[in-house]
């Protein structure tokens, strides 16, 4: 079997990747296609499911015809995906409505009742998640108020997993590690909580079957095969949400390590090997056996970078990547502190540790000589910052100290930022082998699920491994000052009067 590949498929927020790994973790063809995010409304951020699907079967496609006439070795398949982002369906997979993304922040309101009927500490608790708008529970009874004929309409709710797993195989099943991300399932007894379905307004019939990550799902039908271009009866591994799978991928398996990855949303996690509750990080199941994520998530990540080309310098969107590439060039000049700008990277409210959702994106100390490389630079600092507090209340709560950041994602790309992320931690930084580490988390589990490697673990070991390394440099106690004397106190200084002005303005 040493000439046999797994495919590890990636519907992510704003696209849909399908990578074949070989048993060693090298890319040996992949397909990619995009997926529409549409912002209607203030704070409203919504998809049509469809494209999940039909980004899926493309980016599927465009793979199995890169693999030539290898495509017959190909065994496997696992996905991963976007989490808390769901969709309601009818009894035959078709979506009801838009499906609500997991950046969807209207349902502040519901968020307030929920404590107020079961407790903040009760849902925190149960989940694993403190209270905020993150979790799907809360964006569901906002659907439910804004739409009150969904009452009487008998629907099926679905995570993206649990959608593209209905559609390959026909059966109404999701992983743990995927579903986990609604807010609905018990960490503890690693099943839906009746508490939190009762609170949601949902029986167990309109939920998906759960099963443990890595394990067979399912196989592909023939009618998915014809659609994805792949041999009907291709086995399908139960996956788990992206940021489980890129702790996966970045070879996350014993404590002392953690990862980051640097995407649309900054997610961090480290392992642990039982349930622990911290208003640090939220508690995640994690996509091997036995384990979870102490996780902490940074909603305004690269979106704030994707913010600075297409909002503030108002450069069309498919000159992204150019523009921010400029900005790099020119940032690096830029001395550690941008010259007196800082940024705090609120742009999408803050979860841990202050699980804020009124909170906005705050930057200080402007004058005359910034330009845009400077705002380019403090955010990449700004985001450095963040982290760096994030993995502080971490290791506090868990009693782990972390000596290695392991980074991921298209912003572990940029040379720069990885430095400063190394300088502002004081920690040593180590790119992933792969920056698709979330669709090998998903390869690897689909090689463990078909018998290729012995166990998750195993797979693991076999398929992650590593790139260059950053070590702390002289910037390192210039950034440690500017973290502990300005950075740490701007938020809780303002947070009163940011709360009135969010509410104010909107």
């Amino acid at each position: 079997m040493d000439d046999a590949t797994v495919l590890g498929i990636d519907c992510s927020t704003t696209a849909a990747k399908a990578i074949a790994w070989d048993l060693e973790g090298h890319a040996r063809a992949e397909g990619r296609a995009p997926i529409a995010l549409d912002n209607p409304a203030p704070d409203a951020w919504e998809q049509d499911a469809e494209e999940w699907w039909n980004a899926t079967t493309t980016a599927v496609r465009t793979a199995v015809a890169a693999l030539d006439n290898d495509a017959g070795r190909l065994r496997a398949l696992a996905v991963t995906h976007q989490r808390e982002t769901f969709v309601l369906t009818d009894d035959s997979s078709r979506p009801l409505r838009p499906a609500l993304s997991w950046m969807d922040a209207r349902c502040r309101p519901q968020v307030k009742a929920a404590i107020e009927r079961l407790g903040e500490a009760r849902l925190h608790e149960i989940s694993g998640k403190p209270a905020c708008v993150t979790p799907s529970l809360y964006k569901l009874l906002f659907l439910r108020e804004l739409e009150p004929q969904l009452g009487s309409t008998p629907f099926w709710l679905c995570d993206v997993h649990a959608f593209l797993a209905w559609r390959l195989t026909g059966r109404f099943a999701t992983s743990l590690a995927s579903a986990d991300p609604l807010g609905l399932v018990d960490l503890k007894k690693r099943d839906w909580s009746d508490e939190l379905v009762g609170l949601a307004g949902l029986d167990r019939s309109q939920l998906p079957e759960l099963v443990e990550p890595g394990t067979p799902l399912g196989t592909l039908s023939a009618g998915a095969a014809g659609a994805c271009g792949l041999p009907a009866g291709l086995p399908v591994i139960a996956g788990a949400g992206d940021g489980k799978a890129a702790g996966l991928g970045a070879g996350i398996g014993s404590p002392g390590r953690a990862y980051l990855n640097l995407g649309t949303a900054i997610v961090s996690g480290v392992l642990s090997r039982d349930v622990r509750i911290d208003r640090a990080f939220r508690t995640m199941i994690g996509a091997a056996p036995a384990t979870f994520f102490l996780e902490t998530d940074l909603k305004g990540g690269t979106f704030t970078l994707t913010w600075l080309v297409e909002k503030l310098l108002g450069r069309d969107a498919r000159d992204t990547n150019a523009v921010l590439a400029e900005l790099e060039a020119s940032a690096v000049g830029i001395p550690p502190g941008s010259d007196g700008l800082m940024l705090v990277p609120y742009w999408n409210g803050v979860m841990n540790p202050y699980w804020d959702d009124e909170a906005g994106g705050i930057t200080i100390g402007w004058h005359g000589g910034h330009g845009p490389a400077h705002v380019y630079r403090a955010v990449l600092e700004g985001i450095a910052f963040e982290q760096r507090l994030h993995l502080e209340g971490v290791e506090r709560a868990s009693g782990q100290r972390i000596e290695e950041l392991v980074v991921m994602g298209g912003g572990a790309r940029s040379a720069l930022w990885c430095q400063i992320i190394a300088d502002v931690m004081k920690k040593r930084v180590v790119r992933a082998g792969e920056s698709e580490a979330t669709a090998l988390g998903a390869g690897m589990l689909a090689a463990a699920g078909s018998g290729l490697h012995a166990d998750v673990p195993a797979a693991a070991r076999s398929m992650s491994s590593t790139a260059a390394t950053f070590e702390p440099a002289s910037a390192a106690d210039r950034y440690d000052q500017l973290y502990r004397e300005v950075y740490v106190g701007i938020y809780p200084g303002i947070r009163e009067s940011l709360q009135k002005l969010t509410r104010l303005g909107r």
